[in-house]
């Protein structure tokens, strides 16, 4: 398990991350009209993971918005942003925020927060992913992990887009 926090509680998860270096797990995904995806449907881009508790909360909104913003500028990227939420709840924030620079998926039936360790076991935020940035190259290699130590706080997004430069 992993310690993390939540507004300074201790909060655990599942295990360790993919190692840097490693091949990323595939997954089963949902989009907001409901099909699935598996992470060989983005091909030979390099993929930003942005996983998160819930899009209903302020940090994760932000990170979002942050790398919405940020994708505009990137070339042969996707960014991923990956939450437990319907996919109907994604689909209307997104509308209402004008995101339309990276996919919104849902991992609501699947087994992706177990795939890749990052799943709160304790806490009221128990069965919802932790926030996480994973950056994969364009073969699934994972370049760069970050689990961020406090829920509350928001990712390093230039550490997390300086390895795509790279």
């Amino acid at each position: 398990m992993t310690k993390i926090t939540l507004k300074g509680g201790p909060v655990s998860t599942l295990g360790n991350l993919p190692a840097v270096g490693s091949i990323a797990p595939d997954f089963k995904l949902v989009k907001s009209d409901l099909s699935e995806v598996t992470l060989s449907h983005f091909g030979k881009k390099k993929k930003v993971l942005n996983i998160f508790p819930s899009i209903d909360t302020p940090t994760c909104a932000m990170s979002v918005r942050t790398f919405n913003k940020e994708a505009t500028d990137l070339t042969n990227v996707v960014v991923l942003n990956i939450s437990a939420d319907l996919p109907f709840a994604q689909k209307r924030f997104c509308a209402a925020e004008g995101i339309n620079n990276t996919e919104i998926l849902s991992s609501f039936r699947s087994s992706f927060s177990k795939d890749y360790n990052l799943e709160i076991v304790d806490s009221p935020l128990a069965g919802l992913c932790s926030r996480v940035v994973i950056v994969l190259d364009e073969n699934n290699k994972v370049l760069y992990t970050e689990q961020v130590s406090e829920i509350a706080n928001e990712p390093n997004y230039q550490k997390a887009l300086e390895v795509l430069k790279h």
